[in-house]
């Protein structure tokens, strides 16, 4: 006769009263919670008991938890903030009923003693008071009653929706990590890197009966009551429990033979039996490539794919399928699984060590599709389509993303080390580029030392340290144990430090057996740097060098090489390969050929490329303008561009458009980031048979401050602007046809969703006069959602020699001398064109009589919302002219602030020329603010990720 089963209440309840019974432990701590979720007032209420066991050589007179839920809870927290820098103002707004919190009811310790609590400066931290401090290898039973208000999930994919699911995670107090002295305290930013102490957690969770629960946990049962199924969860040397509960039965249980798998991803058209398989595989090469997984299964849900998608082209209607739904599902469901077998076996401090986690993620990913996808594209099926198929993005490999995502930022100089706090990256970079950028220095270090010694590694790291504690060091130490090489490069160089790799030859000596070639190494990282011997366009040769420091010659021996290429395979990511070639035949050092293209394209580095696209622009005295714009800008930003787009004006029949030279140079490790050195021109009509043409050089300088999520810029800038102009003869022209203008700006901004501040002081010089001007524009957006917006201005004449008003201040539509605005009809003083405004100078949306001042001008606009896009607006000013009295001025109207400074609409009521809209022609007086530019119009979605 078998044995009776020992139930689970009676281990675990067995498993505390051991660990209370021992005066001096060493274990995990202990954790017991019965939470119930009313569906109705989506609550959850929750009694819990933890054992706290003090692990550390410390005496402890207060405990600290994460109470995560309460970040939700108002508009000041972390969270709040954060969203706010990504500019998301859904929780800055939210209502009351919307917010998530936790109230906290009681806490008293094992002789149901009150025990103190506050809150953090944060809100989602509590410190709880002892009423006696906690010894070395003592343990304390504390107990919590709680009500947890959950948010709707717009927030974040945490809470509830309107359809009856719940994403719980995070969702009960959990113990802060105690370690060398010192609390870790990390506040919910929606970066998925909750810091915890190792529990062993038993959960009772009641919910409404007809939904069905999915969770990380074990499920040891479910019972069924008069109103309300009852599941018994339990977590072994666990973090937290993470559990989706949905109306319908989405999950399916598949059990292979290495791992079992708890899933509901889902490709539409891929049957149960392929997706089966695939999973399989997929669990298969996990196992092999890790090691086992020691719970009982592994959690893999279509939630967590959505918070870490494959980005790139799956992110596309689901109507355009680039991928084989094979390839497509195996991708998604690695990327997931992987992520969720290293959250629930490795326990880092994931905001300091995340790239640790991101390194093994992205590299077994790499080799994942090495190994069975090897001619994978990029494009999918898109890169055989005619007309894509020419692309340079066509013909990348589907690894080649990584790179190619990696450089985004680091051309843009907004990358950042590896080491960088997880809370200090920008979006971009915690989200995509940090994360394959680790991956590729795994795939990096595995080209130098051979990949069975970086697998051989990471199995060993895995075993040794899976559910325990673990630091980057314990990872970097295995690493460089692996191997006889010398590769602290890695770490010193690759992991903590933004330093770009970039090398190239600088010179080669050839003589009948050997050659000699120069390294330059052009970015300071000193690392290893691959050289391919190239005859025609076959291999021949590779070598290794290492430990340039700056420029270092090497001898190779001759074996018909007609090339050298350094990263030939660009299995580095190295900054850039544009310079990697050197011929051994021939004048020109790069052999590389010409390449015209259609459209814009990713870096090609074996061609020389050259874009082309037509353009299609308007102004009502040029027309229709057709054009064909050509320049060497790719996806990836380059130091300098050319660009120019001559088109031809069908309405005055004549060649018109604009064309510049640029060059860019970033800087590294400064407050000032970038200089920009350029000389640009234009030329266009601005009346009936009249020209302007525009030569302008500018050279700028920007700063940032060493937060680079923090939206604070400042530059300042000088430029020399050359107007020539030619005239119809019937136009009766007031000024000199040409003119030129120093003019230098600083401007300094804050560009925020919720505070908004943006300032500048602009000087102006020319031969007729001299002027300078303070702009400064404030939006302050409430919790009310009311947003306030005020803008001063204020410009003064040094020196007025001119005889006209082109140069004046104007109060409603500036002249736009220097030609810096985009006018449809810059010379028109009626009709639908004179409307369009221009919030510039005096900022007037009435237009008033004498607009113009030839001495000082100071106004102020302000406007507030009475509904969401429904403003009232007033501009209040003073202006004066030499040889009259200054004139006070004001009007004001209503707003329609649809985007704004982008697509606006005013009417103005009453101003001084009186009650507005009872005069004639009132359609004549509203003016709108349009902008046709896709390049500032991406800047709205561009500001979220950099």
């Amino acid at each position: 006769m078998f044995p009776k089963p020992i139930h689970f209440n009676v281990i675990y309840l067995c498993a505390i009263a051991i660990v209370l019974g021992m005066g001096s432990i060493n274990g995990q701590h202990l954790n017991t919670l019965t939470a119930t979720l009313d569906g109705a007032k989506k609550d959850i209420y929750i009694q819990q008991q933890f054992v706290y066991v003090n692990d550390s050589n410390d005496s402890l007179p207060e405990l600290f938890f994460n109470d995560w839920p309460q970040a939700y809870s108002n508009k000041n927290t972390a969270l709040a903030q954060r969203f706010a820098e990504e500019f998301k103002k859904g929780l800055h707004l939210a209502k009351s009923h919307e917010r998530g919190s936790t109230n906290i009811l009681s806490v008293v310790d094992d002789r149901y003693s009150g025990l103190t609590w506050e809150r953090s400066r944060q809100r989602d931290i509590i410190k709880i008071s002892l009423n006696a401090p906690l010894a070395p290898r003592e343990s304390i039973k504390i107990f919590i009653t709680y009500r947890v208000k959950l948010p709707p999930n717009k927030f974040t994919p945490f809470g509830y929706d309107n359809k009856n699911k719940y994403y719980l995670k995070d969702w009960y107090l959990t113990p802060a990590v105690y370690s060398n002295g010192k609390w870790s305290l990390y506040s919910n930013k929606n970066l998925e890197d909750l810091y915890t102490g190792i529990t062993n957690t038993k959960i009772t969770f009641k919910y409404p009966k007809g939904l069905f629960l999915a969770s990380n946990f074990t499920e040891v049962r479910t019972n069924n009551t008069s109103f309300l199924k009852q599941s018994f969860l339990e977590g072994i040397n666990s973090k937290s429990a993470e559990i989706i509960i949905n109306p319908e039965r989405t999950f399916t249980k598949h059990v292979t033979p290495t791992l079992t798998v708890l899933t509901d991803l889902e490709i539409p058209k891929y049957d149960p039996i392929s997706k089966g398989i695939s999973i399989n595989k997929v669990a298969q090469f996990i196992t092999d490539n890790l090691g086992g997984y020691p719970h009982g299964h592994l959690l893999v849900s279509n939630i967590d794919n959505q918070k870490n998608p494959l980005y790139g082209l799956n992110q596309l209607p689901s109507f355009v399928r680039p991928y084989e739904d094979q390839f497509q599902f195996e991708m998604e469901f690695l990327k997931t699984a992987l992520n969720s077998f290293l959250k629930e076996t490795l326990f880092f401090d994931i905001r300091k060590d995340r790239w640790v986690y991101d390194a093994l993620v992205n590299y077994l990913m790499i080799k994942y599709v090495d190994e069975y996808y090897e001619d994978q594209k990029l494009l999918g099926k898109l890169s055989t389509i005619w007309g894509l198929r020419s692309f340079h993005l066509a013909q990348m490999d589907f690894n080649e993303q990584y790179s190619f995502l990696h450089m985004l930022t680091a051309r843009k100089n907004l990358d950042q080390s590896l080491v960088t706090a997880n809370d200090s990256l920008i979006k971009f970079n915690q989200k995509i580029a940090n994360r394959y950028k680790a991956g590729l220095g795994l795939a990096y270090l595995s080209e130098y030392i051979g990949e069975e010694n970086v697998a051989k590694s990471i199995s060993e790291f895995y075993e040794n340290y899976k559910l325990k504690p673990v630091q980057q060091d314990d990872f970097v130490a295995i690493l460089e144990g692996s191997t006889t090489m010398d590769i602290k490069w890695f770490n010193k160089e690759y992991v903590s430090s933004n330093k770009r790799i970039d090398y190239n030859i600088s010179n080669v000596f050839k003589t009948d057996d050997s050659l000699a070639i120069t390294l330059k190494n052009k970015g300071g990282t000193n690392v290893p740097i691959s050289l391919f011997g190239i005859r025609k366009d076959s291999v021949v040769s590779k070598y290794w060098f290492s430990d340039i420091s700056e420029k270092k010659t090497f001898t190779i021996p001759r074996q018909g090489e007609d090339r050298l290429v350094l990263n030939y395979d660009q299995k580095i990511p190295e900054f850039n390969q544009r310079d990697n070639w050197k011929s051994l035949n021939g004048f020109f050092s790069s052999n590389k050929k010409l390449k015209f293209q259609f459209f814009k394209d990713t870096e090609d580095p074996y061609y020389n490329q050259i874009f082309y696209v037509p353009v299609l622009g308007f102004n009502i005295y040029d027309g229709i303008t057709p054009g064909m714009r050509i320049h060497n800008k790719t996806l990836l930003e380059r130091p300098f561009i050319f660009d120019f787009a001559p088109s031809y004006a069908l309405k005055e029949q004549a060649l018109v458009g604009y064309g510049k030279f640029n060059y860019r140079k970033y800087y590294q490790g400064q407050n000032m980031f970038v200089a920009n050195y350029s000389i640009g021109g234009s030329s266009f009509h601005f009346a009936e048979n009249s020209r302007y043409t525009t030569i302008t050089p500018s050279i700028s300088f920007g700063w940032r401050p060493d937060n680079l999520i923090s939206n604070k810029r400042e530059y300042l800038t000088f430029r020399y602007v050359n107007v020539f102009r030619v005239v119809d003869e019937n136009q009766n022209l007031t000024t000199d046809p040409d003119y030129s203008v120093i003019n230098a700006r600083y401007v300094n901004s804050n560009n925020g969703v919720i505070d908004y501040v943006s300032w500048f002081f602009d000087a102006q010089h020319s031969i007729n006069f001299s002027k300078v001007a303070f702009n400064l524009e404030y939006r302050k957006l409430f919790e009310n959602n009311r947003q306030l917006n005020v803008r001063f201005f204020a410009g003064k004449f040094l020196r007025n020699q001119t005889n006209s008003d082109f140069f004046s201040f104007a109060l409603d539509r500036p002249t736009d001398y220097l030609f810096d605005y985009s006018y449809l009809g810059r010379s028109e003083d009626t009709g639908i064109y004179s409307q369009q405004i221009v919030i510039a100078e005096g900022g007037f949306k009435s237009k008033l009589e004498i607009p113009f001042s030839n001495d000082w001008m100071a106004t102020t606009n302000a406007s507030v919302n009475l509904w969401r896009w429904i403003e009232l607006y007033g501009d209040v000013g003073f202006l004066k002219s030499k040889g009259f009295k200054e004139r006070f001025v004001y009007d004001s109207g209503v707003r329609l602030n649809l985007v704004t400074d982008y697509f606006e609409l005013y009417f103005p009521l009453y101003s001084n020329n009186g009650w507005e809209v009872s005069q004639p022609n009132y359609e004549e007086k509203i003016r709108f603010i349009v902008t046709l530019s896709p390049k500032t119009l991406l800047g709205l979605f561009n500001r979220k990720w950099f």
